[in-house]
Parts: structure tokens; C-alpha cells; sequence
């Protein structure tokens, strides 16, 4: 009996197949990300501290971090001289994250690090299937696999 795609579809292991997937890529790129003294997690907030204008709160919001995770990444990042904390002109109470030059140098080394592994990884489909893949995966994430569900002992995300 020959098994169609769609019934190949859905007998996949989807769950497996998603978090083996980022496992590795995720140990990748902190091996990768290892050579310039920063983590996958300080990269991400570097990243989205560049335009100059976001508190610790919005970068935990981009990050996905919580509020502790947040703070302790920002004092590595700042005691690396990387990032500084300034208060914010329109809230004193809030810190808005600064990218020192020597941070600016090395987010810019790290996205080419990032790219050249997506491009390594994303090498091993065909051309014409890339695009799609990547353009599938973003679909699922903004709609059916937004959100987590609420569930009693939540599974720990690994970052």
C-alpha cells in the first residue's frame, strides 16, 4: 500500500519534527554566536535594541522574555560594553537600551553569522521550495501557532 503525501502529512510527528528542528538550529547558533562572547538570547535583544528607542520592557516583549531574564541580560550585555542604559526622555521611571559601537560591530558581525547558517540550513531544499517553507513556518507562527495554550504544567521553552 502506498502512502499519499497528505496521509505522510498526517502521520508526521509535527511536534518532534518542529522541536528537533530548533533544538539543532538553536545549538548551532550558539556554538556559532559562542565566538563573538554573546548568546542566541543577547543577540536577539542587541538585535532589537538597535533603533535606539526601546525600553527593557518593549525588548522583553520582542525577545520573549520574561522581566528577570530580561534584567540579567541587559546587565551581561551592558557590563560586556555592548549596550548602556539611559532613562527614557519620556518616562523617567523607564531605561531605554543603547547600542554602544562596539555592540553596533557586533550585532553586524552576528547577523552574518545568523544568515550564513539560515542560508547553510535552508540549502538543503530546492530552490523553489525555500521561500515557501520559510513563508509556510511564518504562517503557522502568526496564526495557529501564536499563542500557547493555557495548560497546567507548561513545557519549558528552550532559548
Amino acid at each position: 500500500m502506498t502512502t499519499t503525501r497528505v496521509d505522510a502529512a498526517a502521520d508526521a510527528d509535527l511536534a518532534f519534527l518542529l522541536g528537533h528542528s530548533s533544538h539543532v538550529l538553536t545549538t548551532e547558533l550558539t556554538a556559532r554566536l559562542a565566538d563573538l562572547g554573546i548568546t542566541q538570547r543577547s543577540y536577539c535583544v542587541l538585535s532589537k535594541a538597535v533603533p535606539g528607542d526601546r525600553t527593557q520592557i518593549r525588548l522583553a516583549e520582542l525577545c520573549q522574555m520574561d522581566k528577570t531574564t530580561m534584567v540579567v541580560t541587559v546587565d551581561e550585555l551592558e557590563k560586556a560594553g555592548l549596550v548602556e542604559r539611559q532613562l527614557s526622555p519620556t518616562d523617567r521611571r523607564a531605561r531605554i537600551i543603547v547600542v554602544t559601537d562596539e555592540g553596533t560591530r557586533v550585532v553586524e558581525e552576528a547577523e552574518r553569522i545568523v544568515a550564513d547558517v539560515y542560508r547553510d540550513v535552508l540549502s538543503v531544499l530546492p530552490e523553489g521550495e525555500r521561500e515557501i517553507f520559510v513563508r509556510s513556518l511564518a504562517r503557522l507562527v502568526e496564526e495557529r501557532l501564536c499563542t500557547p495554550v493555557p495548560c497546567e504544567r507548561a513545557p519549558r521553552r528552550r532559548m
